[in-house]
């Protein structure tokens, strides 16, 4: 017993000599820019030297949060070594979903005939024209019955392979998707490091840390693997409007990150990237329903105009704000940025899986919120730009 007694002062001064040991390892990690971790005796400065009344001007480039300290990130190591990727379900590519149609694109200005070699019955101006089609004979391709047009104009459409993830339990930490390929940084604000492997658009990641430098969210997503915030969409949990009951189906559509998120009640349970209205079309905030469900239908506006556009056999369409609805896009692969003239895009596979969620009673007229989770800034890179 005397041993036992001795032996216990040792151990915990053994324990003590290791803390101190693994506290002065240093960190990896650390902000690009060290103003950040200033701010609080910057803003103090600027208080100080505020003459009393007036309202103090805080720096621009500084935000109050420092980031993650030394044992955040320490912490957040271990995290990752246990769940290095987020705990979803991929939604698989089916192609029995994909191709029910033979999705093609118009090229140029077409003449119609009514039979290979035939006769003319009709024209259709260069555009964003996109068709599915029947058969093919003599060079010809038939977009319709008793409808041909030069098979050399038809080309194929941009049919995405991407699809979101199903959630079966709320996510213990934000995740996101890469949707500007590029090299991690090292450190946040750091140059990308081509030592490491690139991280290809639609990786999905989870979001481990988030320091700030120079007035933007960088994410720690790996060991010593840095992304800035406009490279990636995150999904962000928001809690259930007021008018959406406990047991509805309900779509989070965030027009700033580009993302939505499927909620039974308040449970999320399937997320993906969208394409909603580009700034000229932007697409409505607000609380809607659905209103009119289509598994295919054509789409044609802007007549006579440079954006004209004709899409036949849109998939899975669900109308919610007037002509705006959600639907299914095999005409490009753009999914993470603004695209469309004001409705919400998504992957083929990603409208099967909506339009499937809500097809019984009684969730068909679904609740749809539209709101933003940030605001799109002016100083963006070119290739940012969402």
């Amino acid at each position: 017993m005397r041993g036992a007694k001795t032996l216990v002062p040792v151990l915990i001064l053994l324990s003590l000599i290791g803390l101190e040991l693994s506290l002065a390892r240093p960190v990896a990690a650390f902000p690009g820019d060290r103003r950040d971790e200033d701010c609080a005796a910057r803003i103090a400065a600027a208080e100080a030297s505020t003459p009393e009344g007036e309202t103090p001007v805080v720096p621009a480039d500084c935000l109050p949060d420092t980031g993650m300290t030394a044992l955040e990130l320490r912490a957040a190591e271990a995290e990752m070594a246990v769940e290095p990727a987020p705990d979803v379900i991929q939604v698989p590519y089916n192609e029995e979903v994909v191709w029910t149609r033979a999705y093609r694109r118009m090229v140029g200005d077409i003449t119609m005939y009514d039979a290979p070699n035939g006769n003319p019955i009709g024209q259709m101006g260069a555009g964003y024209n996109f068709v599915t089609i029947i058969n093919e004979e003599a060079g010809f391709t038939q977009i319709n019955w008793g409808v041909w047009v030069p098979s050399e104009q038809i080309a194929y459409a941009d049919v995405s392979h991407f699809s979101g993830v199903e959630l079966q339990s709320h996510p213990k930490r934000p995740f996101a998707w890469m949707l500007a390929e590029a090299y991690p940084s090292r450190y946040p604000g750091g140059p990308q490091d081509k030592e490491q492997p690139r991280i290809e658009r639609y990786t999905l990641m989870n979001i481990y840390g988030v320091e700030y430098v120079d007035g933007w969210e960088w994410y720690l997503v790996a060991p010593n693997q840095w992304v800035q915030q406009i490279r990636v969409a995150k999904v962000h949990p928001i809690a259930r409007p007021a008018g959406v009951g406990p047991n509805d189906r309900w779509f989070a559509i965030d027009l700033y990150e580009q993302t939505l998120v499927a909620y039974e009640g308040d449970r999320m349970v399937f997320a993906t990237l969208i394409s909603s209205g580009l700034p000229q079309w932007s697409t409505h905030e607000g609380l809607f329903k659905v209103y009119e469900r289509y598994d295919a239908t054509r789409m044609s506006g802007a007549v006579g105009q440079p954006d004209f556009y004709f899409i036949e056999e849109v998939p899975y369409v669900m109308y919610f704000d007037d002509e705006i609805g959600l639907h299914g896009t095999y005409w490009h692969d753009r999914f993470g940025y603004r695209q469309s003239h004001g409705c919400v895009n998504l992957s083929i596979m990603d409208s099967w899986w909506i339009y499937d969620f809500t097809k019984d009673e009684p969730y068909k007229d679904a609740w749809v919120y539209a709101y933003s989770s940030g605001k799109y800034r002016r100083d963006l890179p070119g290739w940012a730009r969402r």
